[in-house]
């Protein structure tokens, strides 16, 4: 794992999608195609704004996988993850084929269809965060390292629901809902490389648990370090409590 300390957020997002643009472009080099996982929320808003601009990059070559959704949840909804990729990024880029995840219909259905799909893709890229809780995609503390299953329905804790509302996606707590469709930790470790974007204070313990601590379930993004191939950016504030 290499841990890249950045200027700010802008300097952290526009570092994110140059390592990330590069790895889809040698993918397509090697092999004529790529797949990337793509994340949501506050902490990809830079990455997603420097990876559509990226130049020399035939996004007619990728496909795309979402990484986690809402159970329930509208697409009109504001804190849509399926709304927040449409207009950040799969409308922004000629992709080939992006697959969303559907929180409106049948879970379980829904759990089987897309686990079908990524696994007739192998995953080149997967750009992701960490939560406040420690969380890697939503699979919140204690984590499932061992199933196999590409996406599951998870349970969200109530640190996760409170960032959700802190972060302001929704009105209150109890706004949000209390359960996601989420790619698991096994199938995000399947991923070729891992570009991991983290930015701002409140989530300066969660980083320090997850590069420095041991790797335990009740950090579920410690399991990163266990990977071959993961590149952590992370601003002056996420940064903050590393022991240097």
């Amino acid at each position: 794992m290499e841990t890249i300390i950045c200027s700010d957020v802008r300097d952290m997002g526009q570092r994110a999608a140059a390592d990330g643009a590069n790895r889809i472009r040698h993918a397509i080099k090697e092999q004529g195609r790529a797949n990337i996982v793509v994340a949501t929320g506050a902490s990809q808003f830079e990455v997603l704004a420097s990876l559509v601009a990226a130049p020399d990059l035939d996004w007619t070559k990728v496909v795309g996988f979402h990484l986690d959704e809402y159970v329930g949840l509208p697409l009109a909804h504001p804190a849509s993850f399926r709304g927040y990729l449409k207009a950040r990024f799969v409308d922004r880029v000629p992709l080939k084929e992006f697959h969303y995840i559907n929180g409106e219909t049948d879970p379980q259905a829904e759990c089987r269809r897309v686990s079908d799909l990524i696994r007739q893709r192998p995953i080149d890229v997967a750009f992701v965060g960490i939560g406040e809780n420690g969380h890697l995609a939503f699979n919140d503390p204690p984590a499932d390292f061992t199933t196999e299953v590409p996406y599951m329905v998870v349970e969200l804790d109530d640190a996760c629901r409170r960032q959700q509302s802190g972060e302001g996606w929704f009105p209150t707590v109890d706004d949000v809902p209390r359960q996601a469709i989420s790619m698991s930790v096994r199938q995000i470790m399947k991923s070729q490389a891992i570009v991991c974007s983290v930015p701002d204070r409140r989530k300066a313990e969660a980083v320090r648990g997850a590069l420095q601590g041991p790797v335990t379930p009740k950090v579920p993004a410690s399991i990163l370090k266990e990977h071959g191939c993961v590149t952590v950016y992370l601003d002056p504030f996420a940064a903050s409590l590393l022991e240097r």
